[in-house]
This record gives structure tokens, sequence and C-alpha cells, in this order.
């Protein structure tokens, strides 16, 4: 299967963090794998990015951005054959097992005895029994498919995790035994190419080396973070993440202003950087062509050029908060003397970070240059605790967007909290039928909805397709929505089972679990008789087409191979 994008269909995370996010479907029943890909089994090669080991980023094995390897299954095979197939890849390249690790066990669930028979069977000796925090998979956002788990080290470094998915964890950590019994396992490649090259670190690998010899060795943590931020960064713009002050816009914000700060301190002309990017958007795009649009470069100079306006103005607010002690703070003989125990450093850092965009080291090397002394962890703390608030405040947005406590309208694609809020994804909702409509009477019939989303604000529309819209392509989508609208045509349904229903060729999407008795809603011209839109739904709708209003395509962009997405919203 080809990667999903950095930016997932899961709530329940900020950015796509491992492979098994686009299969989480299949893993608990709600969608059929046969029926999908022919098969219990599949491979993919994921786009992931996690934002937890952002500090740890310039060591030997951290990143922010990196690929995983994974094979999955959903009730094809199990541990026996996952590990034996874990064992065979590994002997075919001549990489020998240093030690396993199992799950021992605890009050839950037993220890695992069964890998370590299997693992015992195929010759290695050290096998390690560790706890809930190192080998048992708890599912992100506290809820879904999870198990105990097996890892593989190799020259100390862990390079294979492979999850046996065997319970279902609720939002109260309750386990109860799955059905289908799963596998979920998880390679990063630059670790793999770090250990079978031989490196001493991933940045030596040609992942990193051979795309940025601009760069020069990667040796210092300094160089280590502006290859691995332009990277990722890279990735992002690709997928369709803007620089912003919240959510993924804010993480791609904080990389490149990261990154700009380090290549400063170290000299690096920005003709470098630019460089650089173009090399890894040529690198890339071999294998993710999205990678190679001019967008990313462009987009990238455009917060460059805005991080250079703010660190104006932001330089301006640090001299008034903090003003020079180096004439105040004179000791005996002229001899300056730093001030220890700053008041509200913590907070008033932040403010600079979170206001400006001033990255810690930043703040830390203007303060050390006032003679201020930076205690770190201090800083760290009071960093901590806001962005905890930040995070809050956040999530509580979440909430309400994706689907919260006390809500008036919760079908998964769509939410309202009140009676307005229902009107307008109401309005919205019908727009995305017309927009398939649309989609497949411009582009043909092979276009396909591959997912939605609905807020009170916009839609969101992705569909099968292999290219991009041209801009004449857009506007007659617009044209033939808006067309619709306009002749006010009765929006209807009829219920029927399942089967008869897709005998009449109304369209369904292919990853929804459907029930047995299900909702046709359908919209024609009474005086033709063509029909407009037919699809499986279970509403709501708009009783007639007039009542959407004006159709208004925002964006439409690539959101991996084969998947383009649309954002529109209603005037």
């Amino acid at each position: 299967m080809p990667s999903s994008s950095l930016i997932p269909d899961d709530p329940s995370v900020l950015l796509t963090t491992a492979g098994m996010q686009q299969f989480k479907p299949y893993f608990v029943g709600k969608a059929n794998p046969m029926k999908d890909f022919g098969s219990l089994n599949t491979a993919s090669i994921q786009k992931s990015f996690r934002t937890s080991d952002i500090d740890e980023v310039g060591d030997e094995r951290h990143l922010t951005f990196f690929e995983m390897m994974g094979n999955f299954s959903f009730g094809g095979y199990f541990k026996k054959e996952a590990i034996r197939y874990a064992k065979e890849f590994l002997d075919s390249i001549s990489l020998p097992i240093e030690y396993v690790t199992i799950f021992r066990g605890d009050e839950s669930v037993p220890k695992d005895e069964e890998s370590k028979k299997i693992w015992e069977e195929l010759g290695v000796k050290d096998i390690r029994e560790k706890g809930r925090e190192d080998n048992f998979w708890g599912p992100t956002g506290g809820e879904g498919p999870c198990g105990p788990t097996t890892e593989i080290y190799i020259d100390g470094i862990e390079v294979w995790n492979i999850v046996f998915n065997q319970f279902y964890s609720d939002k109260d950590a309750k386990l109860t035994p799955l059905k289908i019994q799963g596998v979920d396992t998880g390679m990063g490649l630059e670790r793999l190419a770090m250990v079978s090259q031989g490196k001493a670190n991933i940045f030596q690998t040609d992942l990193f080396a051979g795309v940025f010899p601009l760069l020069n060795s990667l040796n210092s943590k300094e160089l280590r973070v502006i290859a691995d931020h332009l990277r990722a960064s890279m990735f992002l713009l690709a997928d369709g993440v803007r620089p912003s002050n919240k959510e993924a816009g804010y993480v791609l914000r904080r990389l490149i202003r990261r990154l700009l700060v380090y290549s400063r301190k170290l000299h690096i002309p920005m003709s470098i950087l630019e460089e650089s990017l173009k090399n890894a958007m040529r690198f890339y795009g071999t294998f993710y062509p999205e990678t190679e649009n001019q967008v990313v470069s462009v987009e990238f100079m455009k917060e460059v050029e805005r991080f250079d306006a703010t660190l104006e103005k932001g330089l301006k607010e640090f001299e008034k908060r903090f003003p020079s002690l180096r004439a105040q703070n004179v000791g005996p003989g002229g001899k300056i003397q730093p001030l220890i125990g700053v008041q509200k450093i913590g907070k008033e850092a932040f403010d600079l970070y979170q206001t400006y965009g001033f990255p810690v080291e930043v703040i830390k090397e203007l303060l050390e240059k006032e003679i201020y002394i930076f205690d770190e962890d201090e800083f760290r703390k009071k960093v901590k605790e806001e962005f905890k608030k930040h995070q809050e405040i956040s999530r509580a947005g979440q909430e309400r967007k994706f689907g919260g406590h006390g809500l008036l309208l919760d079908t998964g694609e769509l939410r309202a909290a009140n009676e307005e809020e229902l009107k307008k994804v109401t309005r919205l909702h019908t727009a995305t039928h017309l927009t398939q409509a649309a989609l497949r009477k411009i582009l043909g019939e092979s276009v396909h909805q591959a997912g939605s989303d609905i807020t009170v604000e916009r839609m969101r529309f992705d569909f099968t397709f292999d290219r991009k819209l041209t801009p004449e392509e857009i506007q007659k989508i617009e044209d033939w929505v808006n067309g619709v609208v306009e002749r006010d045509a009765a929006m209807g349904f009829q219920e029927m089972p399942y089967s008869e229903a897709i005998q009449t060729g109304a369209l369904y999407f292919a990853k929804e679990k459907y029930p047995p008795t299900v909702k046709v809603y359908s919209a024609a011209d009474p005086a033709s008789g063509e029909v407009y839109t037919k699809e499986l739904c279970g509403g709501p709708h708009v009783t007639h087409t007039g009542e959407v209003g004006k159709f208004k395509i925002l964006k439409e962009e690539s959101i991996s191979s084969g998947i383009r997405r649309l954002r529109a919203t209603l005037e």
C-alpha cells in the first residue's frame, strides 16, 4: 500500500506517527481488507512524524520525520509467521540479531511465552523480558487495538518493533480480546540504513550525507538539526501543511525557525539552505513525487521572510523585557557581575517563544549575552507549564471539532454543537455529495471518494486522481456544483437492503462498513430526469439543493500518491 499523508484522518493525533494508522479500521473490524486489498496482509513504507523526539534530534538516532517500513496482518498470520518473517529478512541482508525483548507480563496480561518459544526455536539465545512501558503497545489517544510487542536489537539499537494486537483498549484502559488478532510491525528505514551500512549514526547514511553535501559532514549537533528539520519541513509542506500558530502548522513553523537560528549561528548562507532543500526535493521526489512541487520551496522562503521580520520585532521586545545589565551591575574594579535568580524568566521567555517564534536557543543566547544566568531547568519547567495550558486549550477545541461530549450531532464525519451549527454542516455535507458528482463529471468516473471531514467552517474531500487539477478544471467543478444549487433540485432518500442499493449504481465509500439496510440519497432534474447525485449515506441533508448556497473551492492539493484533496466552503 502507498504511504498515507502526514495529515491524518485520525483526529486523535496531530500528525501521522506510524504505519498502522491508515490500517486502524481493519484492525477493529470497521473495514474489510479482502474487499479493499484482496488480501488479509499488507505492507507499506509510511511517512511518519513524531514531535515527542524533537528535543533529542541531533544525537545518533533520533529524528522528527522518518520512514517506517511495516508489514501488517488482519487475521492472516500471527506471532509465529511475523517473527519468522523478521528473522528471515534480517538474515537475507546479513544483519545478525544481537538480542530481542518480549513482554514479561503483569496483573492484566500474562507473559508472552509464545514469542519467547518461537525466538528460541529460531536460535536466538539472548531474549530479554521487559515490562509494559517497553513491550506493550498502547494506542495513541488512549483507545484502540493494542497488545504485547517483541523488539529486535542490532548493535545496541532497536531496529524493529513487532506488535501483536490481541486486545482492544477503551477510553478507561479496559482491555477486551479482539475477535481478529492482528500484526503491526514498524522498522525505521533510517536506523536500518545505519546498521546495514555500518555507520556510527543515521546522519552518516546516504539518506543524509548523500542528500546534504553542502552541509559538510553533519558531525555537529547544529548541522544535524538543520538537516533533520529541513527534510521534515519539506515533507510537511509537500503534504499541504503551512506555517501557522496552531496544530501542525505550529510544528512546521517551529522546525523552520529553529533550523534558521542554527544556520545563522553557524554562518551558513541562505543560498546553501535553498540548494540543500532542492537537493532533498529531487532525491526524495523519485519515490514521493509530491516533494518536487515548487510550492514547497516557495512556502519555505515565505516563512524565512516572515521570521526575518518577526526577529526584528522580537529583538526590540527582548530589549524592553530584559534590559542590558552590563552598565547596571558593575562590581569591584569595574568587573561585570552576573545577575542570579531573575524572576519570571521562564514565563517571560516563553512569551517570546510563543509570540515571536523565538526558539529556545535564541533566547538562551540573548540572555547570556546580557549576562543573565540562563537556568535551563527552570526555563523548561516554565515552558512545559505554559505549553500544557496551550495543549489543554487546543484539546478543548479539538473535542468540539472532533466529537466532544454534549454534541447535538456526531456521525464521525460531521458534528454540530447547536442548531445553528447543524444547519451549516448539513449544507456542507450535501455539498460533499455534489462535489464527488462534479469530480466524476469533469475528471471521469475513475474518481472515487477517499475520505472527508466537515467542520462548521469548511468541508474537506479526498479523492482518487493521479495529477494536479488545472485552474480550468477547478472552475468547471465549482460551476457544475453551483449550477445544481441554482436548479434547486429536491434532495430525498430511499431505504433499501445494502445489496440492492449497490445494484442501483449508487456511489458508496469503499472503506465504510454499512448496515444491512441503508439510505440512498439522491437529487435529480425533475424535467429531464438527469441524476445529479446518488449515494449511500446516513444523512443529514438539505431538502433542496438550493439550500446549499454558493460553493467555493479554497485549495486543491496532493496528500499522497494517487490521492488529492479539495478544501471548500459555502458563501
